[in-house]
């Protein structure tokens, strides 16, 4: 009896509890606490060998089992693309890398136990003809979904973000999508914070280090740069052109053996000017004449004004343009020095004797460090197109040859914290030893050597003549024991470090271990692509488990990590800065031109004033009429033509006397049409 009693307790506790949820649920929305699938039945609670099979699992059906290990609504791993065929599946395809992984994410939404209340929105009960395309999204994430994907699903699209965040996001604190752990927390996929870094066992003493997974499924990765705001976003350049979701120019860049997005350096000054530069390979018709394979170009651009994660293309102006005949020995890197000038890096193309008398003025800059002062108040760009020779794209003088005698240089590292009294820096670059050798070394670059025939501070001919790959003077906190080493690699996988005790004493190579998965969590397997460094100066690795990347998305970045400290030790922790908006005034009020990065608007063609708004008239307009846009006159009544010098029959032109009141009445006249032009 006591037994029916205790069942009979259980049963007006449940039923009280189900019943004070619907009663305290927000809004007349179904409660959180009651898990519903989409069609409302109740989601199924999944046995230990389905776990078991979602975590071994791999590909884009099993994405949705791993967000959902326990308790799902869809029963088997294909459900959620059923789901989306028998709706419009046509807005969850995208080509573009960091969009997929979204879009993965989002198609599980209908395997979420609360997918009931994800796609519930009272939004949309005074259209219930519209059924709703995307869940319920938490704001930061909706912000994120829409600047990553807006390029690339543009049925989504159709207003600007606050808008979309309006009609999917969520502020008020109450459930929405990712209703799981996401091991990644961003703002924008360019924040790349250490949630995602897994556990290192600590009690295994050892001297290797460990190489974390960060991020994954990259397409052809190049470079890991950063702007330097204090918001510790981290820039990913895929070679084809694209920085997610930053810049996409994959239309300009020729991309190909060594050619394609090279390089990407932020200004020093960047948080308040937003300019930066790219270097990458192109060719367009204004270089077609001439023998040459494609064209090595430098462009500034500026970030937008609306939004910090997102770049203005409006803004493009050419710094430096070099015609190449050979697809290899390329260089193009560009970095910034502590002096604050920009640095860029050329190899020898492969140029020969007579590439170089046939190709005049190629020559003095193949395999060359140059050297440019970008802050200048100048409005002609520094290096632009000479009419007589196709080859160099220079102004009014030639760039700084640093130095000069490089084959092929790789990554380049400048020490930030190294300028002595007489401004030498201290700059580490990878190289080969001539035209037709993977055999590398490594060099000291110091302002006016000529590495031809200079010696190199190590040569990488002991590793079976691996193609090193350049990495950084690692500057960071977490581990002591690197402080001050440039860490390296080469194709095959192996990493080094050079250490110097003293600036007086010689460079010393040692190999740098790295754990395995046992000891760190994960291990890096594969090919060597490139190094980055983030504003903490940590040092990161990128890689591929295959030889070539060129159609896959098996790029990974990996986070140096020592195994011997904490991941974030409490004296390497900074705060987290969100990105600026421009403010200068330069920025706000230059509306036809360009900005320098001394702060000076710069007027396009056709504009003038201060702030470029004036426009200008070639010969100047006539009769009163009055300049609008450039060479365009708006007339008065009665006179037309390019320049109102045109008068009607019976109107007086400009030498005729017109009565007071006329001319208010023409004068009442002109006005309204102007101002119901400017409108």
């Amino acid at each position: 009896m006591k037994h029916l009693q205790f069942v009979l307790l259980l049963a007006v506790a449940a039923n009280f509890w189900e019943c004070g949820d619907a009663k305290f649920g927000e809004k007349g929305e179904l409660s959180p606490r009651r898990r519903r699938c989409y069609d409302g039945s109740l989601p199924k609670r999944l046995k230990k060998k389905e776990r078991k099979l979602s975590l071994e699992g791999s590909g884009g059906g099993e994405v949705c089992h791993r967000l959902y290990p326990r308790v799902s609504c869809c029963p088997s791993r294909r459900a959620p693309y059923q789901i989306l065929h028998r709706r419009d599946a046509r807005i969850f395809s995208t080509n573009n890398t960091e969009c997929s992984r979204l879009l993965e994410e989002i198609k599980c939404a209908h395997c979420s136990p609360h997918a009931q209340m994800l796609f519930h929105s009272p939004k949309l009960e005074k259209s219930p003809h519209r059924e709703q395309d995307l869940p319920r999204l938490c704001h930061d994430y909706c912000q994120e979904f829409y600047y990553t994907c807006r390029g690339h699903v543009p049925e989504l699209f159709q207003a600007d973000v606050d808008e979309f965040c309006l009609y999917y996001g969520r502020k008020d604190g109450g459930l929405c999508f990712p209703d799981f752990h996401r091991k990644q927390l961003r703002r924008d996929s360019n924040y790349l914070l250490d949630e995602k870094i897994e556990g290192i066992n600590r009690k295994h003493k050892h001297n290797c280090y460990c190489a974390q997974e960060i991020r994954s499924g990259l397409r052809q990765p190049v470079g890991v740069v950063h702007c330097g705001d204090g918001s510790q976003r981290l820039f990913i350049l895929e070679k084809e052109g694209f920085v997610q979701p930053f810049l996409d120019i994959h239309k300009l860049v020729q991309s190909g053996d060594e050619r394609g997005l090279l390089s990407l350096a932020f200004h020093p000054n960047y948080k308040k000017n937003g300019k930066f530069y790219v270097s990458y390979t192109t060719n367009q018709e204004r270089w077609a004449i001439g023998p040459h394979d494609h064209i090595l170009r430098v462009v500034e651009y500026t970030v937008s004004r609306k939004n910090p994660n997102q770049v203005d293309t409006r803004t493009t102006r050419v710094l430096m343009e070099v015609a190449e005949l050979h697809r290899k020995h390329l260089g193009g890197q560009l970095l910034f020095g502590p002096d604050g000038l920009l640095h860029i890096f050329l190899g020898d193309g492969m140029i020969t004797l007579d590439d170089m008398e046939e190709m005049d003025g190629l020559s003095d800059f193949t395999g060359s460090v140059l050297r440019v002062d970008v802050d200048t108040d100048s409005c002609s760009p520094p290096y632009s197109i000479p009419r007589n020779n196709p080859y160099f794209n220079s102004t009014n003088q030639p760039p700084e040859i640093f130095s000069h005698g490089l084959h092929d240089p790789g990554r380049c590292a400048v020490d930030k914290l190294h300028m002595d009294t007489n401004g030498s820096l201290l700059i580490l670059c990878t190289d080969t030893v001539g035209k037709n050798t993977t055999t590398g070394r490594i060099l000291q670059v110091i302002k006016g050597r000529d590495y031809e025939n200079e010696p190199s501070i190590y040569d990488v001919g002991s590793n079976g003549g691996a193609t090193p790959v350049g990495g950084f003077i690692y500057r960071g906190c977490q581990s002591r024991r690197l402080y001050g080493s440039y860490v390296f690699g080469d194709k095959n996988g192996n990493f080094r470090i050079l250490q110097r005790p003293s600036e007086d004493r010689s460079w010393q190579e040692k190999p740098l271990c790295l754990g395995t998965s046992s000891s760190c969590g994960s291990s890096l397997v594969g090919h060597i692509l490139g190094f980055g460094e983030d504003e903490l100066g940590e040092v990161y690795i990128l890689a591929s488990s295959k030889s070539t990347v060129i159609q896959s998305h098996s790029g990974k970045l990996y986070k140096l990590v020592d195994p011997k400290r904490p991941q974030v030790p409490k004296e390497c922790r900074r705060p987290v800065e969100d990105p600026e908006m421009l403010s200068t005034a330069c920025s706000r009020e230059c509306k036809n031109g360009h900005c320098t990065p001394t702060g000076k608007c710069c007027c396009s063609a056709g504009w003038e004033g201060p702030f470029c708004l004036r426009a200008k008239c070639e010969p100047t307009c006539r009769n009163g009429g009055v300049c609008v846009v450039p060479n365009k006159c708006l007339c008065k009544e009665g006179f037309s033509g390019g320049q109102c010098e045109k008068g009607e029959r019976g109107t007086r032109g400009d030498g005729e006397k017109d009565s007071i009141l006329e001319h208010i009445i023409d004068m009442t006249s002109y006005l309204l049409d102007l101002t119901s032009y400017i409108v």
